[in-house]
């Protein structure tokens, strides 16, 4: 090290290969974190989009459902099962 100009040339090159050892394994936690943060993105955005699917669909339905024809239809086929 260069701080240390008393140090034995073998000991300088352990302390350089456990400081790489360090930022190696850090550098592979990082990846790891990444790589489990980017599913974890991608979940929430599916679910977001799945919802804003279904919050579409639930307008249309409403939509459709209010129309007189529907409403005729609907009451028709209760009246039916109820045996009236």
């Amino acid at each position: 090290m260069p701080g240390h100009p008393g140090r034995a040339p073998a000991v300088r090159a352990r302390a350089a290969v456990g400081r790489s050892s360090v930022v190696v394994s850090t550098v592979e936690r990082l990846r790891g974190v990444h790589a489990r943060a980017g599913d974890a993105g991608m979940a929430t955005a599916e679910y977001a989009i799945a919802t804003l699917a279904a919050v579409g669909f639930a307008g249309v339905l409403v939509v459709v459902l209010k129309g007189n024809e529907v409403k005729g239809l609907l009451t028709g086929i209760v009246r039916q099962a109820l045996g009236g």
